[in-house]
């Protein structure tokens, strides 16, 4: 997906209690995402953020579930890279279905912040990295702030959970 038709979204994350969960693979790319999501939330007023890492994308969301409940949101970053076998998508939809899962089990907003590329270089072009066109880890922590807010906005009308 590109960049193309994205909303352009600004945030006020004061007082709210945000963690991040990180994958560890690919080292280069998984910075840039961390140091991205980072920014967002500091430029959003959000404060201590604690970054879980863990091993890689397919442990993300045993992580995301056992941090949610004491945080307001979870951002979860990662990247899966084809190879030669079908390893990809198992990991690809176990990574999506789980954090998928914990959200709308816990009802905490989770920021999808995992990368799913063809090659290395489609990743670093998402990274927020010099030169890459594109930064998932800011956009995937601001599209949980939002929402989060969008929540509490209308906290009233929902059900409990």
């Amino acid at each position: 997906m590109s960049g193309e038709g994205a909303p352009r979204i600004s945030v006020d994350g004061t007082g709210l209690k945000v963690a991040v969960v990180a994958a560890q693979w690919h080292t280069t790319v998984m910075n840039g995402l961390v140091d991205g999501a980072l920014r967002a939330l500091t430029d959003a007023g959000v404060g201590d953020v604690p970054v879980v890492r863990v091993p890689g994308s397919f442990e993300l969301p045993v992580a995301a579930a056992r941090i949610a409940p004491t945080h307001d949101a979870v951002v979860a970053l990662g990247v899966v890279i084809r190879g030669d076998t079908p390893h990809f998508d198992y990991v690809c939809q176990a990574a999506t279905m789980g954090l998928t899962d914990v959200s709308v089990r816990t009802g905490t907003p989770v920021g999808f912040g995992v990368l799913t590329c063809d090659t290395e270089e489609q990743a670093l072009a998402r990274a927020g990295l010099p030169g890459s066109r594109e930064d998932k880890g800011h956009e995937a922590a601001t599209a949980a702030l939002a929402t989060v807010l969008a929540l509490q906005e209308f906290h009233p009308l929902l059900p409990p959970l």
